[in-house]
């Protein structure tokens, strides 16, 4: 029986020659993301994002004249997208690695979500990033390159927040961890790799009021870790790895980058894995 060749490996973490998709780049942990990926000399970041441009991505731009671009596409939307993955194949002369990020919150109580509310939320986090990730393997296998996905799950995944609950928020990021590790299973035959990231709280125009509470000393006294909010651009490191090629035999793994919340638990959960 004849061996199975060593792959060429690559021991530099770097995104050097890659074309990398975003959803959700126009702002926050999106853009933070791009920044990130663009730092480590990705050859070109493209946004997919409903919505419009800001300031926070024009001086991102102006850092990286020429390499970071932005699309309109729907997630909801499975045509749509694949419609702004085409364009990004013709622009930039193919895809190497998708970031399915774009997603929504909202928290209230169980039973006062509205089934609107509702739909919002799975329309887009859990619906919306399935589609992604469909649209980038099928670009991938069409192009014969051996892709990376990454998730944006959440700390919320793993564990409520008793403060701010949200049962379909968390059902829906952890619906994406499941994705994760089932789509890794699938798509392995093809060379695609699917990992994602749980965030804790992270510094953001949705979070600017959680340091605001009255008790929050106390609160980062009981979840003990890091004694603050995650600024966006410490996310990247994850993703950057995770798509890289020196995580050539990384896959169907979730990476919690959670300073604060639910380090705990998450402490526990791996403790119980071993």
């Amino acid at each position: 029986m004849a061996a199975t060749a060593t792959p060429q490996t690559q021991s530099k973490i770097s995104l050097a020659g890659k074309v990398i998709a975003i959803t959700g780049a126009n702002r926050g942990i999106g853009l933070g993301i791009a920044d990130c990926c663009l730092s480590n000399d990705a050859q070109a970041v493209y946004s997919i994002d409903v919505g419009d441009t800001g300031e926070e991505w024009e001086a991102v731009s102006k850092r990286y004249p020429g390499k970071l671009h932005a699309l309109k596409a729907d997630v909801t939307k499975e045509e749509t997208v694949t419609e702004a993955v085409d364009s990004i194949i013709r622009d930039a002369g193919g895809l190497h690695g998708t970031v399915v990020n774009a997603g929504r919150t909202k928290h209230k109580p169980a039973l006062d979500f509205t089934t609107e509310e509702i739909e919002q939320l799975w329309n887009i986090n859990l619906y919306g990033s399935f589609y992604c990730a469909r649209v980038a393997a099928r670009a991938f296998i069409k192009q014969n390159v051996k892709g990376s996905i990454v998730f944006t799950a959440s700390m919320a995944s793993y564990r409520p927040n008793k403060r701010v609950p949200s049962a379909p928020y968390g059902a829906s990021k952890a619906g994406v961890r499941n994705m994760t590790h089932t789509l890794a299973m699938e798509w392995a035959q093809y060379g695609i790799r699917v990992n994602s990231v749980s965030p804790g709280l992270v510094k953001t125009a949705m979070t600017y009021w959680v340091p605001q509470q009255p008790d929050w000393e106390q609160q980062l006294k009981y979840y003990g870790g890091i004694p603050r909010l995650a600024e966006v651009e410490e996310l990247g490191g994850a993703y950057v790895y995770l798509l890289s090629d020196a995580a050539s035999y990384t896959t169907s793994i979730d990476i919690p980058v959670n300073g604060v919340i639910g380090s705990k638990f998450c402490q526990l959960h791996h403790q119980s894995l071993f």
